[in-house]
């Protein structure tokens, strides 16, 4: 089983080379899996099914050509993309995914997430996910027009920069007590989650030497995790995309267990 996993693409329209680099990673390294996990902040807003922006069609094809050529599809919704729905996942040819998915690796029992969850310290931004994950609070935006819609995202955003900006890094990163909690409860060897593009393998993060896989953001560099019967393999590759750049960089690896 070959599978693929990324998180914190942000795509936006005003980085049109990571629209084309994730496009380039979807035809040249996904169509080769059997998996794609999109673990979460993939889209920098989503104002709802309804309102897919046009200028990420070529995503959307791409999306949909791997579905239809055998590639099973599977997205988890993150802060900045918590209102993709059902019907997104039915023109990508998806499967929505809940906060906490557990799946069966080469390491054993696995747990996917987006990973904004666990990051406990930050008091104000977890009464922020409990608003913005209400099925109610959801309603109400969807209810809402389109325009009214882009100025609330863009109204969160820059809410978001400006509380980020002002908080210290281990604040916004997760506790490592509800990282371990979790893996001990779920009696999980490894976790893989995004959202705090800090892309690394950390060890020993709970009572039973669970593993932590951090997925890194695209920015200056595109990021994904390669998973097979061999193990797992962190990669890196500098963007904007070149022909130089194309060949990625082994960051971190994790071998199968012998």
């Amino acid at each position: 089983m070959l599978r693929y996993f990324v998180a914190d693409l942000h795509l936006d329209h005003k980085r049109p080379d990571i629209i084309r680099a994730f496009v380039h990673f979807l035809h040249e390294k996904a169509a080769h899996g059997q998996e794609l996990y999109l673990l979460g902040d993939i889209f920098e807003a989503w104002i709802g099914d309804d309102a897919a922006p046009e200028f990420l069609e070529p995503v959307y094809s791409a999306l949909r050509t791997l579905s239809n050529s055998g590639v099973k599809l599977y997205f988890q919704q993150g802060n900045r993309d918590f209102l993709v729905g059902q019907a997104f996942m039915q023109r990508i040819g998806a499967q929505l995914l809940p906060e906490c998915q557990a799946i069966e690796s080469v390491h054993g029992k696995t747990l996917l997430l987006h990973g904004d969850q666990l990051c406990l310290d930050d008091l104000d931004y977890q009464a922020f996910r409990k608003q913005v994950r209400d099925p109610n609070w959801q309603a109400a935006v969807l209810s809402k027009t389109v325009p009214e819609r882009l100025e609330l995202a863009r109204q969160l955003r820059a809410a978001s920069r400006e509380q980020t900006a002002q908080k210290a890094m281990d604040i916004t990163d997760v506790s490592l007590a509800a990282v371990s909690q979790l893996l001990d409860d779920e009696a999980a060897p490894l976790m893989i989650h995004g959202h705090t593009h800090r892309p690394q393998i950390h060890h020993d993060q709970s009572a039973n030497a669970g593993i932590r896989i951090v997925l890194g953001d695209w920015n200056t560099h595109g990021w994904y995790l390669e998973q097979d019967n061999l193990g797992s393999r962190l990669y890196a590759f500098s963007l904007p995309l070149t022909q130089a750049s194309i060949a990625a960089e082994l960051r971190d690896s994790l071998a199968a267990p012998r």
